[in-house]
């Protein structure tokens, strides 16, 4: 079943006041029209890109925040969406197909989660919503921004300094994708620089 961005923006909302902060809602916002914008740039579908920006954090609304990957995955998979909205709750939290390259806590309770990312292709929307998860606090800021916000909040741990490395060698990714500095769709980015 599709989901669009309209559907998904309507459950950040129904979510309202029901969570500990509705930081996490106005981030999600944030990701999915950031994620629109790069998708046009690169002339993608650019609701699909809206959609899984809105959703990648949708696990927060029902559960746990620490847990909310999972949450997300299988709240989506059994209200029977397609498969790539409920992966992007897993994906959005692992670089480069490795549950080690992530800002949180290593995975270890939950087997399934480290063998999908590993063995998942990510497609070029989920490296994108990737990208705008360290893009957006509820507004556009650079990734080295978002990543000390990451990690003032949740400290650092074994694998800080590899998520960072890949950080930034996602954002190249996405710039060498544009031919350009994906910083110049986002002028409120360059004008707090």
């Amino acid at each position: 079943m599709k989901l669009t961005s309209k559907e998904a923006l309507d459950m950040l909302e129904n979510a309202r006041g029901k969570t500990k902060s509705d930081g996490w809602i106005n981030h999600s916002i944030c990701v999915g029209n950031s994620a629109g914008k790069i998708a046009e740039a690169l002339k993608l579908d650019v609701e699909f890109a809206k959609t899984l920006g809105y959703i990648h954090d949708i696990g927060k609304s029902i559960g746990e925040f620490s847990n909310h990957v999972m949450n997300g995955y299988n709240y989506l998979k059994d209200l029977g969406y397609d498969e790539e909205y409920y992966n992007i709750c897993l994906t959005h939290s692992y670089l480069n197909n490795d549950v080690m390259c992530t800002a949180g806590n290593i995975p270890t309770e939950i087997p399934f989660r480290t063998e999908f990312i590993k063995n998942h292709e990510y497609t070029i929307y989920e490296k994108i919503i990737n990208l705008c998860d360290l893009m957006c606090t509820s507004i556009n800021v650079t990734v080295d921004k978002r990543l000390i916000d990451i990690i003032i909040r949740r400290g650092a741990n074994k694998n800080t300094q590899y998520h960072v490395k890949e950080a930034f060698k996602l954002k190249e990714y996405i710039d060498t994708k544009l031919g350009y500095n994906v910083y110049d769709l986002f002028p409120e980015i360059k004008n707090n620089l």
